[in-house]
């Protein structure tokens, strides 16, 4: 059966594939980019600006910012706390798991822990949001249902619209991570502007690449 699947699944190349065939998976590709690009337009219409005005000013002012998910939605927090490190705001991902296994311990009051769901309920989540407020850590939380669990738990939150996902099952985390990701980069990006951070502090953490030959070139 094994042997079966693995032939069926990947042995099948798009040369065994008819014009009609091609055209449907092509068709399924490109309709990604539009169906992505209503769900940034959606979010951009739902994201609270109060709620995101907050979001900057408590990470300006954290002592370290933390940040947790599951999923797609924990490769887009490892995204945020990269990006947070790229402006010099201390920052780490902490998996699930190992957050409730002494992980935690990262976490001081006045600390930020950001966590992504966007259905607000993933379980191994509840109890890192719980942990964090008894620290006296605010907890900002991106998801689509500001009623859920988490979001009940949460201080901030950043709410974005996900019309579906790109795969034909709508099952993959596709458009939701794209989503998750954008609201991530808008709030580097107002970070940016709030820290007045700039080029010349970027080129002295990032010497090596493209980015920081250029910068250290000026």
């Amino acid at each position: 059966r094994h042997a079966f699947y693995s032939q069926t699944r990947l042995g099948r190349g798009t040369c065994g594939m008819n014009e009609s065939e091609k055209d449907k998976m092509l068709d399924a590709a490109y309709a990604s980019f539009e169906i992505e690009a209503e769900s940034l337009r959606a979010t951009r219409e739902t994201l609270d600006r109060t709620e995101f005005e907050k979001a900057v000013e408590v990470l300006a002012s954290a002592g370290r910012i933390a940040a947790s998910g599951c999923g797609h939605s924990g490769i887009a927090c490892r995204h945020f706390a990269h990006l947070c490190c790229c402006i010099e705001r201390p920052a780490r991902f902490l998996s699930p798991s190992e957050a409730v296994h002494g992980g935690l311990g990262y976490i001081c009051p006045g600390d930020v822990m950001m966590l992504a769901s966007r259905g607000g309920e993933t379980d191994e989540l509840v109890p890192i949001a719980k942990i964090c407020r008894a620290k006296g850590a605010s907890v900002i939380l991106v998801t689509e249902k500001p009623d859920s669990t988490l979001g009940r738990l949460s201080d901030i939150i950043l709410r974005i619209a996900v019309t579906r996902e790109c795969d034909r099952d709508n099952c993959q985390g596709t458009t939701s991570f794209a989503v998750t990701s954008a609201v991530f980069d808008a709030l580097s990006a107002a970070l940016i502007e709030r820290l007045d951070y700039s080029s010349r502090e970027f080129a002295v953490i990032h010497p090596n690449g493209a980015v920081g030959k250029r910068l250290n070139s000026k």
